[in-house]
């Protein structure tokens, strides 16, 4: 591959979705883009750049960028999360959003959905505690492609053995062939919806609780805390932001400060999630306690 291949290619990801690839990466655009190249005629990479520097071929940009952006996921992924979800976080708006009965979840770059299904899970699991209460579930992704595996709810035998316990997978799937498909109880608790980190939020309203994990670390800094702000625009003031493990808003210029003795828990630096709570609950994994 040519060096100025690479340089459109890094163009285009940078200016079209913020990701960031490095030539130390270039396997990946080997890997990821030569079944593209081969499926439109072109022989190599090299071809295919050309091509795509058209102004004409948009459609063939965002299938690269597709292809480029979709990104590995789990049930239950990290665990702790999840965790503090259920023993931390709901219980929290259980008791501030007493009057309006209402919370609403943010699963951003939800990839094929196993992070918003984990989500509902949860919920489900515990809906004696929220009879009346309207909570919803937004998951959004840049990809229309893995958002459409994601609406299926289908999966096979090695994804639904990543992070998600038995009497889960025994309660909220139904196996079908060779696929295990997420039960329609489930299912019916999300709405997909198409979005680009880098474009415009105002349409998805505003949350309670935004799930952003494991995506920044794709970006310069500077894309970090232009996604963060605009999170911040529609985030309630006493919401909660998890990022991943490896994120952290140090060093940033965005209006988050984290979470006292809660690694990946963010909150409006004005905001009043646990300020004064004497206790986060315990950490015992989800599914196994």
């Amino acid at each position: 591959m040519e060096d100025r291949t690479f340089h459109i290619y890094e163009k285009i990801l940078k200016s079209e979705s913020g990701l960031i690839i490095t030539k130390d990466k270039g396997y990946l655009l080997e890997s990821r883009l030569l079944p593209i190249a081969k499926e439109i005629g072109c022989e190599n990479l090299d071809e295919l750049a050309r091509k795509i520097e058209q102004p004409f071929e948009k459609e063939l940009r965002k299938s690269v960028v597709e292809a480029m952006t979709t990104n590995e996921t789990s049930f239950f992924r990290d665990t702790r999360p999840f965790d503090n979800l259920r023993d931390v976080i709901l219980p929290f708006f259980l008791k501030k959003n007493a009057i309006t009965r209402r919370i609403r979840i943010w699963s951003a770059a939800c990839s094929s959905g196993q992070e918003p299904y984990s989500i509902a899970m949860i919920i489900k699991e515990m809906e004696s505690k929220f009879t009346g209460w309207n909570i919803e579930i937004i998951a959004t992704d840049l990809s229309e492609d893995i958002l459409d595996k994601a609406k299926k709810a289908e999966y096979t035998q090695f994804e639904v053995q990543r992070g998600l316990p038995i009497q889960l997978l025994v309660k909220y799937f139904e196996q079908q062939g060779d696929k295990w498909c997420i039960k329609d109880d489930i299912r019916r608790m999300i709405k997909f919806k198409t979005l680009n980190l880098l474009g415009e939020y105002s349409l998805i309203g505003s949350f309670d609780i935004v799930f952003c994990r494991n995506v920044l670390i794709y970006f310069d800094p500077d894309t970090k805390a232009q996604i963060l702000n605009k999170i911040y625009k529609v985030l309630s003031k006493d919401g909660v932001l998890l990022l991943g493990g490896a994120e952290t808003v140090i060093g940033l210029d965005v209006e988050f400060k984290g979470v006292e003795g809660q690694r990946g828990m963010y909150r409006p630096k004005e905001g009043s999630f646990l300020k004064d709570e004497a206790s986060v609950g315990n950490q015992s994994s989800f599914g196994t306690s």
